[in-house]
């Protein structure tokens, strides 16, 4: 049976653990080679590299700062070069610099919005000129279910993963023509490093308002990637499918 990614290329950025990676292996899976960047290749980086490889596909990890433009283009060029064609995009980079508004920073803010949402900017700025002439791709940013219904001391996440939203229903429009598609994945609790890092009764507490009274997991998420990179979702586009157990139905 022929896998759903076969002879495809996918770039997902922040790859080196969490959700990124997930996401990576599971497209791997479906025969997909994978380039995939992270502030530094590590040693995380590297493992990752040797479990996406054992799948037999083509993988490579770059440094990179996805929130710099000029680095961001010059990554995406090395990336054709060692690949030879890009299909798939995962803007999946991301960080957290949580506080309320009243004590938050100019730095904490700009980090954030820089990290989330200009590194997808750089990013699919890069490759546009790419999938438009090959006049097929699929571009999936990262949002948060925070990004849809905000979030006490949050606000500069969930500025960043709204503004995902808006990023990804306008490139929809714009790119669909061009058999571009664009689409938004919006977790919720998943359980993932950050998160353990929470006290056990916490994470108890989010569990309970959850219909399906557990966190997510990062190949919950992976699944719907998958879904939406693959010609599965072929007339789906401009869509945000919130992964979130119910928790926000």
């Amino acid at each position: 049976m022929n896998k759903l990614l076969e002879g495809k290329t996918a770039i997902v950025t922040g790859a080196a653990r969490g959700i990124g990676k997930a996401i990576a292996i599971r497209f791997a899976g479906e025969g997909c080679n994978i380039a995939f960047t992270d502030l530094a290749i590590d040693e995380n980086a590297q493992e990752t590299e040797k479990e996406i490889a054992a799948f037999g596909v083509k993988v490579k990890g770059y440094a990179s700062n996805a929130a710099n433009f000029d680095d961001t283009h010059m990554v995406v060029n090395e990336i054709v070069k060692d690949f030879g064609h890009i299909d798939i995009l995962v803007n999946n980079a991301g960080i957290t610099r949580d506080g309320l508004m009243l004590r938050m920073s100019e730095q904490q803010w700009d980090s954030v919005i820089n990290v989330n949402l200009k590194s997808a900017f750089n990013f699919i700025h890069a490759l546009s000129p790419i999938m438009m002439k090959q006049k097929a791709g699929s571009i999936i940013n990262m949002s948060s279910v925070v990004g849809v219904h905000g979030n006490a001391g949050q606000a500069n996440y969930s500025a960043s993963k709204a503004g995902m939203i808006g990023l990804t229903k306008s490139i929809a429009k714009e790119l669909g023509s061009r058999g571009i598609r664009a689409n938004a994945i919006a977790p919720g609790f998943i359980i993932t490093e950050m998160t353990h890092q929470l006290p056990e009764e916490v994470r108890a507490e989010w569990a309970k308002q959850i219909p399906l009274k557990r966190g997510g997991t990062p190949e919950d998420v992976a699944d719907v990637a998958l879904f939406l990179a693959s010609d599965l979702s072929s007339y789906v586009t401009g869509q945000v499918i919130q992964v979130d157990g119910g928790m926000n139905t």
